[in-house]
């Protein structure tokens, strides 16, 4: 899509792909759009002088053994209703993989809506989003977490920070030899620090950000990474100053989140919320960037108020060793 081109006809097929928007999400998609056509990101398929197909891509880093490799992410790829089964998708998909080959990303990722047009040119399930439900009692009676002087120093990020917010979440990543999350380049990052609702907070070693979901009775975090212990169980601290309000607060987290040893009951359920798909678009510039990984030594991170854990040598660390990072590494 080019400059001039009706943003309103996208949104519309927005709408009718993916449900109702409220005003501020109206807006908020309107930008996302506007940028993806700054950059050439975004692409529709027209019949006659009408937009009945729409998709992008973003430009991330996806993290193989601690290591960011460039991957782009397909998202909001949408069809008109009385369009659809005449090959608008795979049109879309086709034109999305030119751009993405072209420009040199070795992956690409998506979270697929449906997996047999994905699979049929070469995606394949990968890993997925996991996320947690925690009633909001359980975090009103966090384990005690000692001395306030053990509180990470933390600070309310903005626009201004997108830089750092990028760096720290790769750091992040790159400590735990993490294998499959993603980072957003620092332009989507700065708009989502823009957002009112979202609350964000950034410490030395980690980011923080959630907001309410929709009404006044439910959490809902989108991201928390630490590297350490002290800075994990802040957030979460943060999070649960909220548990006198909020009957549910949901998480994005991977599944070896501390979260359920900071909880006083069993009361935290993790789930896949939904998978994502990979497709190498340059074998041999993967392999090279894969083959780079080196094992490590990585140390415990244990967030247990008493106990100890070895540190595993070795390719894959122990669950302590990532016990600082909620990830949606499958």
């Amino acid at each position: 899509m080019r400059d001039g081109d009706d943003i309103d006809a996208e949104l519309d097929l927005r709408h009718r792909a993916f449900g109702p928007m409220t005003a501020e999400d109206r807006e908020y998609w309107r930008a996302e759009v506007l940028a993806g056509v700054a950059d050439s990101r975004q692409f529709g398929v027209w019949a006659g002088d009408r937009l009945v197909g729409a998709a992008r891509f973003y430009d991330l880093r996806q993290w193989w053994h601690g290591r960011a490799l460039p991957s782009a992410a397909i998202a909001g790829v949408k069809v008109a209703p009385e369009a659809r089964g005449r090959g608008v998708g795979r049109a879309l998909i086709t034109a999305l993989l030119g751009a993405m080959t072209e420009r040199g990303y070795p992956l690409s990722v998506l979270y697929p809506t449906t997996m047999p047009l994905y699979r049929s040119v070469g995606w394949e399930l990968a890993g997925g989003l996991y996320r947690a439900e925690i009633p909001g009692r359980s975090l009103s009676s966090l384990l005690s977490a000692g001395a306030a002087s053990q509180r990470a120093e933390v600070r309310r990020a903005g626009t201004g920070d997108a830089e750092q917010v990028v760096a720290v979440l790769g750091a992040v990543h790159a400590s735990a030899r993490d294998c499959g999350p993603c980072t957003f380049d620092p332009a989507t990052v700065r708009r989502w620090l823009a957002e009112p609702d979202f609350f964000c907070y950034l410490a030395q070693d980690g980011f923080l950000g959630y907001g309410w979901d929709g009404n006044d009775h439910e959490i809902m975090v989108h991201l928390l990474q630490a590297a350490s212990a002290r800075t994990v169980r802040t957030f979460w601290e943060i999070v649960a100053s909220h548990a006198t309000v909020a009957d549910v607060v949901r998480a994005n987290v991977g599944p070896a989140d501390p979260v359920g040893w900071l909880t006083r009951e069993p009361d935290v359920s993790v789930r896949q919320y939904k998978p994502w798909m990979l497709r190498v678009l340059d074998p041999p510039a993967a392999i090279a960037a894969a083959a780079s990984a080196r094992p490590s030594t990585s140390a415990c991170r244990c967030c247990l108020p008493t106990g100890t854990c070895r540190p595993t040598p070795g390719r894959i660390p122990c669950p302590c060793a990532a016990a600082g990072v909620s990830s949606c590494q499958g």
